[in-house]
């Protein structure tokens, strides 16, 4: 079928196609405007069909690793932001890009962080958990370091948390058991690679909706915006590496999808919460960060295969 064949054209070419989609979404402005209300909505979408093409025992397995979880949950969460803040103390990073690094690295994994794994041949169950449990923590663990670190309130809401994850993971979570005891496995199989090419395509969907507005403050503060785009890329590479170096002894595998997962952060949870009053260079920094999230699967996934190669 043709629109099969296109979506596992999509899975293949997924890396080229999610970095030609973060340019388009800032290069056409009135498309990423008119697409900015759908993220939501297309990040439950998307959930339900990376929890599809999850293994439950697998996901289950690393469930029964407590100490593997706790040790990443707890890197992700309370190490990488002091990580942050200690280089923007050395590099006398003062100012909203400073502080926009280290609340970046107060974010839990990114949503996408499992279908990105696919992508790049990782380990897709456990960047799900950790992603899922570190969403379930940041409200516990962003607001006190923002606080004590930079002096800023994160305000983030227990409650209208909650109620963000009943609708982008309690929805998706139910949908998708419902399919997997109505569609035989075979047939779930034979369109796993279709499913994977159609999860591309809703990520570049979602890139499209949160470049609204960039174009405008890059052709107004060229300077600026390219700085911070410069920073975003260094932060989440320079997490990438520090934490699978970090979790090395735990195999190559599970190192280079911790150093992914540390990476990618959750920047769409703070776009919600921040209050008005939030210094907008900031939240424009939040924005820069979509950047490296994208292209991470182009550029890394040659770094990927070799190291892998070489284990």
């Amino acid at each position: 079928m043709p629109l099969r064949r296109l979506l596992e054209w999509s899975a293949r070419h997924g890396g080229a196609l999610l970095a030609a989609g973060i340019f388009a979404g800032l290069l056409i402005p009135p498309l990423s405007a008119a697409l900015r209300d759908v993220v939501t909505p297309t990040i439950a979408v998307l959930m339900t069909l990376v929890l599809l093409r999850v293994d439950p025992g697998q996901v289950l397995s690393y469930l029964r690793r407590p100490l593997l979880v706790a040790g990443m949950l707890a890197w992700v969460l309370l190490a990488t932001p002091l990580l942050a803040f200690a280089f923007v103390r050395l590099a006398g990073l003062e100012g909203p890009l400073g502080a926009g690094l280290v609340i970046m690295a107060t974010g839990c994994s990114a949503t996408s962080s499992p279908a990105f794994a696919r992508l790049v041949g990782l380990d897709g169950e456990l960047s799900l958990v950790v992603s899922l449990i570190s969403t379930l923590l940041v409200p516990f663990t962003a607001p006190p370091l923002a606080l004590g670190l930079l002096g800023v309130d994160l305000a983030l809401s227990v409650g209208g948390l909650m109620g963000r994850l009943v609708l982008v993971v309690g929805v998706p979570l139910v949908i998708s058991v419902a399919i997997r005891r109505i569609v035989p496995r075979v047939t779930l199989d034979r369109w796993g690679p279709a499913v994977d090419g159609t999860v591309v395509l809703l990520v570049v969907l979602y890139g499209f909706g949160i470049m609204d507005g960039v174009l405008a403050r890059l052709l107004a503060s060229p300077g600026f915006v390219l700085g911070g785009l410069a920073l975003a890329f260094g932060g989440a590479f320079a997490l990438n590496a520090v934490t699978a170096l970090a979790f090395l002894p735990a195999g190559k595998r599970v190192a280079l999808s911790a150093g992914l997962l540390s990476g990618n952060r959750n920047m769409a949870l703070y776009f919600a919460v921040l209050p008005a009053t939030t210094d907008a260079r900031i939240l424009l920094f939040f924005s820069l960060c979509q950047f490296p999230l994208f292209l991470s699967p182009f550029l890394l996934r040659p770094i990927y295969r070799r190291l892998r190669l070489e284990d």
